[in-house]
């Protein structure tokens, strides 16, 4: 059976009053007789009246200035994906009076983040999306915006001990367990395993080394001691290149079997093993970018994890507009799943829109 819509007009002529005294206890706003204020309230229970806040949203013309704070695509094709997927969500938010305001920064340089979260508390945005990819600069603005009563969703990268309107991503902990999974049941014989932090600052990023948390736990609980896990940083200085270092790696330790590689730079590594013949290095990584794909199809990298980054920009802004359009209660988790992509399923996977 169709449930029946309950409205207003329905309310009042059930108390014997009028819409707008029904509208000012429903608001709790203006004066109403306490007897009046009681006989309204229990009708509203009996019928079990829900607002209709995307009505409500289009009768008010009001508009919602929202804030998005992230690292510049032009200089990391990985943020290219969320890009889409948040102006995806204000295309079909639009009608609801949602806008959107970029602030880019530069992903290699705190000064440039900084100056842009500045700029973003002086706009003082109705709500703001933000990749927290600089944890230590990032800490000071959340106080700031909240004592400035600005909701903030974090993306990407889940930060403790701060309180944001919610967090919408992986699990980095689960992420790393599982990619230690995936490349445990690739090796055939002992050797060492590399955790590989490619053009990181891993002391700045949070969901790094949650990460690498997860998969040297996976190792330890399965107490295999025929296998060992280092961690390096792989970063490109001045007269240094990634295979320099990666030679270096190979040098000290001669029995490297796996790659982990904790971000999307998975086909940096995978250019190398590949110029040097090295078939039997299995290699596991994160998202669908065309270098990591070319190289899936290839079968150089074996696996990646798709971390779903147009998902966190769409659902991003819609968590946003749920909280001050639509007056919806938040979870403040929204974790995405943990899809494991092969050469076999990854045209499942590609043009998501």
């Amino acid at each position: 059976m169709k449930k029946r819509i309950v409205r207003i007009k329905d309310i009042a002529e059930k108390a014997q009053t009028s819409k707008g005294t029904v509208d000012r206890v429903l608001h709790n706003r203006g004066r109403v007789a306490d007897d009046v204020r009681e006989r309204i309230l229990s009708i509203i229970k009996e019928l079990n009246y829900e607002p209709n806040f995307i009505a409500q949203s289009l009768k008010s013309q009001k508009t919602y200035n929202l804030a998005v704070l992230i690292p510049d695509p032009d200089a990391d094709s990985y943020w290219e994906a969320p890009k889409i997927g948040l102006e995806k969500a204000e295309k079909e938010l639009r009608q609801y009076g949602v806008y959107i305001t970029l602030f880019i920064f530069n992903s290699h340089e705190e000064q440039s983040f900084i100056a842009k979260a500045k700029e973003v508390s002086k706009e003082h945005p109705d709500g703001l999306l933000i990749a927290p990819v600089f944890y230590k600069e990032a800490l000071p603005f959340f106080e700031e915006w909240a004592n400035l009563n600005i909701p903030y969703v974090l993306f990407n990268t889940q930060i403790e001990h701060v309180n944001p309107l919610c967090y919408i991503g992986q699990d980095s902990y689960r992420s790393g367990s599982l990619a230690a999974k995936i490349l445990s049941f690739g090796l055939q014989s002992p050797g060492t395993v590399l955790v590989a932090h490619v053009n990181e600052d891993i002391s700045n990023s949070a969901h790094l080394i949650t990460k690498e948390a997860g998969f040297r736990d996976y190792f330890k609980a399965s107490d295999d001691a025929a296998y060992k896990v280092i961690s390096k940083e792989i970063n490109f200085p001045d007269g240094e290149t990634l295979d320099d270092q990666l030679d270096a790696i190979l040098t000290d330790e001669p029995e490297l079997k796996a790659v982990y590689v904790t971000n999307s730079k998975a086909f940096e590594v995978a250019s190398y093993l590949e110029k040097k013949a090295l078939k039997h290095i299995k290699l596991v990584g994160y998202d669908l970018l065309k270098p990591n794909l070319n190289f899936l199809e290839k079968e150089v990298i074996n696996f990646l994890i798709n971390q779903n980054p147009l998902g966190q920009g769409y659902w991003g802004i819609h968590q946003l507009a749920n909280f001050l359009v639509f007056k919806k209660d938040i979870q403040p988790i929204k974790f995405l799943p943990l899809d494991i992509i092969t050469k076999e399923n990854l045209d499942y996977y590609l043009d998501p829109q």
